[in-house]
């Protein structure tokens, strides 16, 4: 049995994903490049708009904006990594590099799940209790559920990620994706 604490650790990953279509990097990014483009721009759209006109200014438009918002991060955080990789062929990252990017992108996708949740309270008040609907959804509560939302996606994976920042990582370092999701992480510890 050999002795782990004598194994030479691992500093970088590598992403094996669109490995196998060379010719079609360039292709690859500007596709990619035209999708981030559109959903950023969309995004941040939706946010000008909501906030620019007073008669969206509703619990609903609220969260969509908060949504939007949200979006906007998830999409850079794991678009923008994927881009410069088709961009530059550099396929490495180091493991606390992979480690932030699986920290945001999980938490911001915790995050859009508390959200979702809000709005889908939003919408049964709104629905069955239409008569309640402003004094139990007003402003004070719309603020609590998103900053609730927000705190909480953020503070759910803080755990996950500290104990996976523990992992010692001392194999093979090629990851079979183009991004960073955690069961090929911990197969490689």
């Amino acid at each position: 049995m050999a002795d782990w604490r004598k194994q030479t650790t691992i500093t970088e990953f590598l992403l094996l994903g669109f490995r196998e279509l060379p010719d079609l990097q360039i292709l690859l990014f500007l596709i990619f490049l035209v999708i981030y483009m559109a959903t950023m721009s969309g995004n941040t759209l939706i946010v000008v708009l909501i906030v620019a006109h007073q008669h969206l200014h509703t619990p609903m438009y609220f969260f969509l904006g908060n949504l939007s918002c949200l979006e906007t991060c998830y999409t850079t955080t794991i678009l923008f990594q994927m881009l410069a990789s088709l961009l530059t062929g550099d396929r490495t990252i180091s493991v606390s590099g992979s480690i932030t990017q699986l920290y945001f992108s999980g938490s911001l996708a915790g995050t859009e799940f508390c959200l979702l949740a809000a709005m889908s309270y939003d919408r049964y008040l709104a629905i069955c209790k239409p008569l309640h609907y402003s004094t139990l959804m007003n402003t004070r509560f719309c603020l609590h559920l998103a900053a609730g939302s927000w705190l909480n996606g953020f503070l759910a994976l803080t755990i996950f990620v500290l104990f996976l920042s523990q992992l010692i990582f001392c194999g093979p370092n090629e990851i079979d994706y183009f991004y960073y999701d955690p069961i090929p992480l911990i197969e490689l510890s």
